[in-house]
């Protein structure tokens, strides 16, 4: 009997070592869905639009794609989507070519692309069936949307009569409501007022903690350290810097002295001689290394009576101004 019972533990133990085994093969092996963008170009006739692009968007990851207006931003969201097509170069999805029939695109356009004599629940349950899903499914993904974003008292009205504000929320319901693989926002809070900016921002944050694959494309630069882990910043086709933001800050090269007095500074920093802006109370000075801020501060103690100091590290618009302002 008590062969019988050791046995028993022996054979239990062996059949959970199998599938514990396979479950960790099944795990190791699973293909990570990850967007990689490999020296892409594109030319709209004379114009190099897009130059050699190369970049990549981790699974869970989401990553901002900045530039100026007519940088190449929307030409490479246009190229992921497949509504153009590159010269040269590849653009793959979990190691294969991305094919829209494979995989799940959620794309919020920075202009409007809604239908404005159709009322907003027919339009996403239309937008739902275009993405594969059942005519119950949509209409209940849709409902479910407009509770969250506070639009159910305009299910019935024309698209067309509503504000700029709601018809992003319409848009931003049909970019999602079918669960994608990967979104892309382009320019989400346009037309956006403060409270519904905010909304969306939340609806964002939600995205990131489900580990949604995002590309997050915006001047709002506030809004792009709050929600990408990674940046890649476009100038005339090229990417001219890219990285982790928390990298790009500490490697740039700068930091800036921000000081508060009850006193003019003024005459006291040219005497310093040193580079600085007022905005209102408060004086802004840019410095090479964290020694030469506190070397500053020691100085300006000596001579007038400072309220508050700090020392930051530049923010992703001073970069952006830095890099890409003409």
């Amino acid at each position: 009997m008590k062969n019988r019972v050791i046995y028993g533990v022996f054979a239990i133990a062996g059949v959970l070592a199998v599938v514990l085994y396979k479950t960790f093969l099944k795990k190791r092996g699973r293909q990570i869905m990850n967007l990689m963008i490999n020296d892409v170009n594109k030319h709209f006739g004379p114009y190099h639009a897009v130059k050699n692009l190369s970049l990549s968007v981790e699974e869970g990851e989401a990553v901002g794609l900045l530039g100026r207006n007519g940088a190449g931003k929307t030409t490479t969201i246009r190229m992921i989507l497949g509504l153009l097509n590159q010269e040269s170069g590849s653009i793959q999805w979990g190691g294969k070519p991305l094919s829209r029939k494979e995989i799940k695109l959620g794309y919020l356009p920075e202009e409007r692309g809604l239908y404005p004599k159709m009322n907003m629940l027919d339009q996403l349950i239309y937008f739902g069936r275009l993405e594969g899903m059942s005519k119950r499914a949509a209409k209940q993904e849709a409902l479910k949307w407009i509770d969250r974003l506070g639009i159910n008292e305009y299910l019935k009205k024309d698209t067309g009569d509503l504000s700029k504000g709601n018809q992003q929320k319409i848009q931003l319901i049909a970019a999602v409501m079918h669960n994608p693989d990967l979104i892309i926002l382009d320019e989400p809070f346009s037309g956006l007022d403060p409270v519904n900016a905010q909304m969306l921002e939340e609806v964002t944050r939600d995205f990131i903690q489900q580990k949604k694959t995002m590309i997050f494309s915006s001047h709002r630069m506030e809004s792009v350290e709050s929600f990408c882990d990674r940046v890649y910043l476009m100038k005339h086709g090229e990417v001219v810097l890219s990285g982790s933001l928390h990298d790009i800050k500490t490697k740039y090269g700068f930091k800036y002295v921000n000081i508060e007095s009850s006193q003019p500074l003024e005459e006291s920093l040219i005497e310093l001689q040193t580079d600085f802006v007022r905005k209102g109370k408060e004086y802004q000075v840019q410095v090479k290394t964290m020694e030469q801020g506190l070397y500053l501060i020691e100085k300006l103690k000596s001579i007038v009576d400072l309220r508050k100091v700090g020392i930051a590290d530049p923010s992703l618009n001073q970069i952006f101004i830095e890099k890409v302002g003409d």
